[in-house]
């Protein structure tokens, strides 16, 4: 099977103030993966209005258009309002309904998601019935790696949605915050919560992401971890999507787990250290980062 990727949800513009960037998770790993030269596909649904036709300008500049994205004739595309706090912690303001929350099911996304190898999904875009059916229809039909990206948005998830997504997923991937969120109570120890994650819904891995003290994996009934990287942090937008995508771009090359972490979490600070989701690779500032531990 070809090793592609497709990346399946919401795109979105943040706003910063004035500014306004193009984000969503699934498109951010989407255009980290081009950035490490992986074949990508991203499946999404924007307005038919002026910031819908702005972002399928963006969507094509950067190689990520094609008969994926669908169009929208009554919903609005999707403009996130992201607030900062006084430690560049963001939190977001997510309008509802909007146009990815109508993905429909159509023969493109089917072909597409058949001739993928893996697919990565998330949370957020599965708030409303069509496009979670839509999901959950693909990931019923298909062979391939499904890796589930938790990025809970409160109040936008329900226990139910995660739980079954949970079930269907090879690999999940989430933060700490989010690991204390779904399993709570019982011990307090990361490991010990991974550990009845896996129980609970028999993930082959897990990855545990810790902003500044790196991340955690569970892979074959084995721990892995890093400490992370020490950056001048400008935001932390997209950290946790460049993760991923430079996850995923690991199991493509399949290389073995402590390479697969140590490359994540090198290219995550990197991302922290740069303003916005999507800053262009600066390889030589990467190489630096990797030689340098907390």
């Amino acid at each position: 099977m070809k090793n592609r990727v497709l990346c399946f949800g919401e795109v979105l513009w943040d706003a910063f103030g004035d500014e306004k960037k193009a984000g969503g998770a699934p498109m951010n790993v989407a255009r980290h993966l081009v950035q490490q030269h992986v074949d990508v596909v991203f499946a999404s649904r924007v307005g038919n209005d002026a910031s819908g036709n702005e972002l399928v300008d963006f969507l094509k500049n950067n190689g990520l258009y094609s008969s994926l994205i669908q169009r929208d004739n009554t919903l609005p595309t999707c403009e996130v309002t992201v607030e900062l706090d006084d430690k560049n912690q963001a939190t977001y303001i997510i309008p509802q309904p909007v146009s990815w929350d109508k993905i429909h099911l159509d023969k493109n996304l089917i072909e597409a998601a058949k001739r993928s190898s893996i697919i990565v999904f998330g949370s957020l875009a599965c708030r409303e019935k069509e496009t979670h059916d839509t999901l959950l229809n693909l990931l019923d039909e298909i062979d391939a790696i499904k890796i589930f990206d938790v990025n809970l948005r409160h109040p936008h998830y329900t226990l139910a949605t995660i739980e079954t997504l949970a079930a269907r997923a090879s690999v999940i991937k989430m933060n700490e915050e989010e690991a204390d969120l779904l399993i709570g109570g019982g011990s307090n120890d990361l490991k010990s919560k991974i550990t009845e994650f896996q129980k609970k819904y028999h993930t082959k891995t897990i990855c545990v992401t810790r902003g500044d003290q790196g991340a955690i994996i569970w892979h074959d009934y084995e721990f892995f971890e890093h400490p992370g990287f020490c950056v001048d942090v400008a935001d932390t937008v997209g950290a946790g999507d460049a993760f991923l995508a430079t996850f995923v771009a690991g199991i493509i090359a399949n290389n073995p787990i402590p390479k697969i972490l140590l490359n994540s979490c090198a290219i995550g600070a990197y991302v922290t250290s740069q303003r916005g989701a999507n800053p262009v690779y600066n390889r030589d500032e990467i190489g630096r980062i990797k030689k340098s531990l907390v």
